[in-house]
């Protein structure tokens, strides 16, 4: 076969051997004792003896009910779309149109576009900085409740647990909180599937969770779980994710899914429990977050530089590639998947890096005033300008540095000076050409 340029590109990558410290968990590795070699033969829509995902029962809903038991859930429900399709449906099933929300700053854009689809109005919870970390911080209850007293109305709170750089909230404090509030607490643990599996039971008190098995257990891309502890059904998670999920979904991902979690419970564990005590000897011999800064996902490798950008590619030169840099840091997503070889060739290669304190790496600004609602600005008429002439405008648009995906600006804020600087100061192209609505757009408040 000739003129095969994807397929080519690949197969040429996988050829060298790179080390992969990012995502997919499985590292391009077979579970072992679970091979699924051959995809194509048990690729097969819905049909009597294979089951209907939205339909629920059947073999899909008993794999399902194994995975709902694996993280002390009461519910699951497998997802095709990745943990974009989670957080939307999440988002449906916690709130009616029109309703405000209590939102993480440090949420995935996925929830964000969640606001305009709908008509959803963002108040937003900050972080604490860590200074010497270079990163934010939990959330804290007493903010929480803070924020409560001052928005009574407001019954939902989305939050992002763990973060990209591996700091994890204290879910049960903040699930009672809302749950004396009367209110929903929806968690984004995309970064967190492993997490049962070394037995932190991190995300089991949320009322809504989504995790992303692809990430960081040995799953293929896309993969993910959508999970309930009783306030919602498993009925009521089909018919949300089925909004935006395909009505065809892959039966080789949730095969996948079902391999994935047989092998966590009989092999994985323990095999995530020696990349843990990997990650913190690493910890030791090089700088990076520790729990000292922040609680951190044990297994999250967040690497500390003066210089970041260059110590991704001192790896990448060695044929190392992290999941993402900024001006502070490297992030590395050892899994389950790495074996000691693996550790060794990367203690080794960074060895060679410039790695060292975290510069004066500047926090995000606060959210910038909301002009309008997210869904009139995403889809009011709009008009292209480049970000660094576009203070004073309207961002019709999320300026969401990619990764980690966080929006630094999102529709229906204002634009300000100060933002535009602090996305310039950490390297972030001010000159690219944004979308900004009108200066009056319909409904405006």
């Amino acid at each position: 076969m000739e003129n095969l340029p994807l397929y080519t590109a690949l197969t040429e990558f996988a050829a060298a051997r790179p080390l992969r410290m990012h995502m997919p968990g499985h590292k391009g590795k077979p579970l072992p004792g679970y091979p699924l070699t051959a995809p194509y033969a048990i690729d097969f829509t819905e049909l009597p003896p294979t089951g209907n995902l939205f339909d629920g029962g059947g073999a899909i809903g008993e794999a399902e009910a194994l995975w709902a038991e694996a993280f002390h859930m009461d519910s699951c429900l497998f997802l095709t779309g990745g943990s974009t399709q989670g957080v939307l449906s999440a988002l449906t099933l916690a709130c009616r149109p029109g309703d405000p929300i209590l939102l993480d700053r440090c949420c995935h854009r996925s929830a964000f576009n969640g606001l305009a689809l709908l008509d959803l109005h963002p108040v937003f919870v900050e972080r604490p900085w860590v200074e010497a970390g270079g990163v934010t911080g939990p959330i804290f209850p007493h903010v929480l409740k803070t924020m409560l007293k001052t928005h009574p109305s407001i019954k939902t709170l989305c939050i992002t647990s763990p973060t990209y750089y591996g700091v994890l909230s204290d879910i049960p404090a903040l699930a009672q909180i809302m749950e004396e509030h009367g209110g929903v607490l929806v968690v984004d643990g995309a970064h967190g599937a492993h997490l049962p599996f070394l037995g932190l039971d991190h995300l089991s008190a949320a009322h809504l969770a989504v995790v992303s098995a692809h990430k960081t257990l040995p799953a293929p891309g896309q993969s993910a779980l959508l999970l309930s502890n009783g306030r919602f059904s498993q009925e009521q998670l089909r018919w949300a994710a089925s909004l935006y999920g395909s009505s065809s979904p892959s039966y080789p991902m949730m095969a996948a899914l079902d391999l994935c979690r047989a092998y966590m419970l009989e092999q994985g564990g323990d095999a995530y429990r020696q990349t843990a005590e990997e990650v913190a000897a690493l910890r030791r011999d090089f700088p990076a977050l520790t729990p000292s800064h922040a609680p951190l996902d044990p297994t999250r490798l967040t690497l500390l530089s003066p210089h970041g950008f260059q110590a991704q590619e001192g790896l990448e030169r060695q044929n190392i590639w992290p999941e993402m840099a900024d001006g502070g840091h490297v992030v590395l997503i050892p899994t389950c998947a790495d074996s000691q070889e693996d550790f060794l060739r990367l203690q080794q290669a960074l060895e060679r890096v410039e790695l060292g304190p975290c510069p004066h790496y500047p926090p995000p600004p606060p959210m910038s005033p909301q002009v309008c609602s997210p869904r009139q600005a995403l889809f009011a008429p709009a008009e292209p300008l480049p970000l660094d002439r576009a203070a004073g405008r309207i961002a019709a648009q999320q300026v969401a540095p990619y990764p980690p995906g966080i929006p630094v600006i999102a529709p229906g804020q204002a634009i300000e000076k100060k933002t535009i600087a602090y996305l310039e100061q950490i390297g972030y192209n001010t000159r690219q050409v944004i979308s900004v609505a009108p200066l009056c757009v319909e409904g405006s408040r």
